[in-house]
């Protein structure tokens, strides 16, 4: 194996465990925040931008943080809740308190 062959599997093995964490740390992101199947379908997008931006012009690195803002974006996109799939179960135990009267002056204020 002579050096130049060794320099583009190092370089290949890099970008591959790069990949990997970019990845896995943008799912995990995902499950916690919005479920897992958010996350199955941030995988699926995640991996069709990789591939995407895998243009002869951009050069031999990826820049993985862009595949992750490019799937980021394609979440946003679908719709999901802006809130945290976990704060969602959680008011629906919650009791939510008439409001006063000595707080209809402060509610007077916001309309």
């Amino acid at each position: 194996m002579d050096k130049e062959e060794s320099f583009c599997n190092s370089t290949c093995e890099d970008q591959i465990n790069m990949a990997e964490r970019e990845l896995s740390a943008f799912i995990r992101a995902v499950a916690e925040l919005f479920g897992p199947e958010q996350a199955r379908l941030s995988t699926e997008d995640w991996l069709d931008q990789s591939e995407l931006m895998d243009s002869p012009h951009r050069g031999t690195r990826k820049d993985w943080r862009a595949v992750t803002i490019a799937a980021s974006a394609r979440l946003a996109n679908r719709g999901t809740p802006a809130r945290d799939h976990r704060t969602l179960a959680a008011s629906t135990d919650a009791k939510v308190s008439p409001i006063l009267s000595s707080n209809c002056f402060a509610s007077a204020l916001l309309v």
